[in-house]
């Protein structure tokens, strides 16, 4: 039975209910699927539940101790308390359920499950706090009655922490974990948001890249680019304060930088910030891969009615996903199925056929259709045109068009296909056609056009191969690798932006340091403003890492995570 977690005895307290939550309060979730966590949702093997808090081990023993405790944290009848597992190493134990103590007429406490349990003391631990980790059966009698009796532990006392203290064991909030992990320094803003990609990576290459992230090699990069601003900033702090001393005019006479205007008080400042200019500029200069990557391509199937759009989505999804019908217009909403290519995640949208809205039988609802069919298009990364190769003069004039009329429409949208390099044309039912496979239009490209039957299966593995290809094309670059403007930090080769609050940051911090440069050449009488846009381009870097004002982005954030990470 699923357990409404505002009927447990916590959403009583006060405090809760007035939003005083207690910052050493003692935190627990499943943090793995099944085991009831949801309504619906079917029993796995082991389930994992965590508990993390200054009462995480407190909390441990009275799951393990087979007897009531006494609030001095004794057991009856004077035995020794149950002994904790050795930090880091599983230890096969058997879990009671505290709630059932009554009025000690019970000799021995009722099993609740026989688990692997784990302690990470603090701070050496995801959250830098105590840790628990209950690896029980995934039942959902068993994860429900352990998530009770940790429940019912909260009004518990104990005297371990100095002082008699309740547990102060309550469930945790979505994300509430990484929150933890973030707040005592064991994770970086970078590295919350890939751990939260990470989790609900679909492809091998979105898990890749998060990995490649999560390793701290993006930090390192914003980290070493805002070092190197706070130099210069610190550099022009120094001129500001003592640029008018009699000593340092002195030091600049001797120099031979005298009458220059105040053009040299930035010295070798100036060409490091160039250099550090053009690294963010080619940094930005990478087509979003690393956003296409990390939320997937969207490729949209267009063409004629009737021309094969609904079989081919069918056959590349291996499943009936599309009603196929000889009737045109069958389809009149888009129809989405995902597909794994090469790595890439990637959405394929069935599309309803698009035809002159003045032909026979055409009524207002496939004209909606067809509407939506063009918005497909204009919102895809890559399109397929589906032709009858009996009718290819027609079906081609119709993908153009549509095409076309995408482009038209489309005004500010980066993703809209603006090239034939982002177009695979088919022709489709070449079991149909006697004699030879029908030749191309002249203004066909070769590479782009696939002869195909749905019906046997005959070139499917040619244009498929060809579509995973143009898809990696899109998210993925050589010199990803080996990029030099970013090899000057040590340890970020491959470092890629995968948010667009990444990219916003980097940005503005990129036309800051160019607006210092024009600023820089200007001598004394700009020193002032050179330097506060060193100071803002610093600040957006320290947006990006967590140095600076994320509130917000930390509420959204951690409002995405799954409770029980």
């Amino acid at each position: 039975m699923f357990i409404d977690p505002s009927l447990s005895p916590i959403a009583q307290d006060d405090n809760v209910l007035n939003g005083q939550i207690d910052e050493d309060d003692t935190i627990f979730a499943l943090s793995s699927g099944g085991g009831g966590a949801s309504i619906g949702s079917g029993a796995t093997a082991v389930a994992v539940i965590r508990i993390s808090g200054p009462c995480a081990f407190v909390a441990l023993r009275e799951l393990l101790s087979p007897f009531p405790l006494h609030e001095d944290g004794e057991k009856d009848g004077g035995a020794k308390l149950p002994k904790l597992p050795k930090a880091r190493m599983a230890s096969l134990r058997t879990l009671y359920d505290p709630l059932n103590d009554g009025d000690g007429s019970l000799p021995q406490r009722d099993p609740l499950d026989s688990a692997l349990v784990l302690t990470f003391p603090g701070p050496n631990s995801f959250t830098g706090e105590d840790i628990v980790e209950l690896h029980c059966h995934g039942s959902r009698a068993v994860v429900q009655g352990v998530l009770s009796a940790l429940s019912g532990l909260h009004f518990r006392k104990t005297n371990t922490l100095g002082g008699m203290k309740r547990l102060q064991l309550r469930p945790a909030d979505p994300g509430e974990f990484t929150q933890r992990a973030y707040g005592n320094g064991k994770l970086g803003l970078v590295e919350v948001e890939a751990l939260s990609d990470l989790i609900v990576a679909d492809t091998s290459l979105q898990r890749k890249q998060a990995l490649r992230q999560f390793d701290g090699r993006l930090s390192r990069l914003y980290l070493g680019w805002r070092e190197e601003l706070i130099k210069g900033l610190a550099h022009a702090e120094a001129v500001i304060d003592f640029g008018d001393d009699e000593a340092l005019d002195a030091d600049e006479e001797e120099d031979g930088m005298e009458g220059d205007g105040g053009m040299s008080i930035w010295g070798t400042i100036r060409p490091r910030i160039s250099s550090l200019r053009q690294a963010m500029e080619k940094h930005l200069a990478d087509a979003s891969r690393g956003e296409l990557l990390r939320d997937g391509l969207r490729i949209a199937i267009v063409g004629r009615p009737n021309a094969g759009k609904s079989s081919l989505l069918n056959l590349l999804a291996g499943r009936d996903a599309a009603i196929v019908s000889s009737t045109p217009g069958t389809t009149r909403d888009v129809v989405e199925v995902i597909l794994d290519l090469g790595g890439v995640r990637c959405t394929l949208l069935d599309t309803a056929g698009v035809r002159e809205e003045m032909e026979e039988g055409v009524n207002d609802i496939e004209v909606e259709g067809m509407r939506r069919a063009r918005k497909a298009a204009r919102d895809a990364h890559l399109i397929v045109g589906v032709v009858d190769a009996s009718d290819i003069e027609r079906g081609l004039n119709a993908v153009d068009e549509l095409i076309d009329g995408s482009d038209d429409e489309s005004t500010d949208n980066e993703s809209s296909v603006t090239n034939s390099k982002n177009v695979l044309y088919v022709l489709n039912k070449l079991d149909l056609v006697n004699g030879d496979h029908p030749s191309p239009a002249d203004e066909m490209d070769e590479d782009s056009t696939f002869g195909i039957s749905c019906s046997t299966n005959e070139g499917i593995d040619a244009f498929l191969s060809s579509l995973t290809e143009r898809a990696l094309s899109l998210v993925s670059d050589e010199s990803d690798l080996q990029n030099s403007s970013l090899a000057s930090v040590e340890g970020t080769e491959g470092a890629v932006i995968t948010r667009a609050r990444h990219r916003r940051h980097v940005e503005a911090a990129a036309d800051a340091l160019a607006r210092f440069e024009d600023l820089s050449g200007q001598g004394y009488m700009a020193l002032d403003m050179a330097a506060e846009e060193l100071r803002l381009a610093a600040s957006e870097l320290g947006r990006i890492t967590g140095a600076i004002d994320v509130e917000n982005v930390l509420d959204v954030l951690f409002a995405d995570f799954c409770i029980g990470k």
